[in-house]
């Protein structure tokens, strides 16, 4: 009778090879964790709206603070990880100077300019993605890439173009409204100074002179 053959017990605190696969996750992992923590860091501090020009030195001086550790974190690692990891390091940098920029001043282009910086940023990260790839592959990611960035970037223009609209269209109300207002405040100022005709000499004058004040005329 065959006696059955038991595998040797691993030595107690004894750890097996970590494979290749595993090594590979682990990068992953840990880049998506320091790409979230420095996304979430970035923002936090960029988001403020209407702030005053020492909150907005202070952000500037946060942000910078910020990716120099995330850029600390990111020397842990090596090779495509550490390039994927700057990449993203670098282009949350980017994109939370622009969006401080556009709480501080909030115009339509500083709009605009963050979220260019946001597609540009993502389109980096990704490209950087792609060199984990090779032959066609690799091929397909950087045009997906770069066809991302691209429609994003449009629709950050379209977005520009409707706001320079509604804001000239607004103006333009605004300007209507206004011409308006005159015209109807003159036509009764016209009502009222007919009014008047019924009387004569001081009380006529009285009258025209409370007309003018009342409707602003001189």
């Amino acid at each position: 009778m065959a006696k059955n053959r038991l595998c040797p017990a691993s030595p107690a605190g004894a750890s097996r090879p970590r494979s290749a696969h595993e090594g590979t996750l682990m990068n992953t992992l840990k880049i998506n964790m320091i790409a979230l923590a420095v996304s979430l860091a970035f923002s936090t501090g960029a988001m403020a709206q209407g702030m005053s020009k020492s909150d907005y030195k202070a952000g500037k001086d946060r942000i910078t603070a910020e990716y120099k550790v995330a850029k600390a974190g990111c020397a842990s690692l090596s090779g495509n990880p550490n390039d994927i990891c700057m990449a993203g390091a670098k282009g949350n940098e980017k994109v939370a100077m622009a969006e401080l920029e556009a709480g501080y001043k909030p115009t339509t282009e500083n709009r605009y300019e963050a979220r260019v910086a946001r597609a540009e940023a993502d389109y980096g990260t990704a490209k950087e993605k792609c060199d984990d790839m090779a032959g066609n592959l690799k091929d397909v990611c950087l045009k997906e890439a770069k066809s991302a960035e691209t429609a994003a970037k449009a629709d950050a223009k379209a977005q520009m173009k409707t706001s320079e609209a509604n804001t000239t269209a607004i103006e333009k109300s605004a300007d209507a409204n206004k011409d308006a207002a005159a015209d109807k405040r003159d036509a009764e100022y016209k009502v009222a100074k007919e009014k008047c005709d019924t009387y004569a000499g001081n009380a006529k004058d009285v009258c025209v002179n409370e007309a003018k004040a009342r409707f602003g005329k001189s």
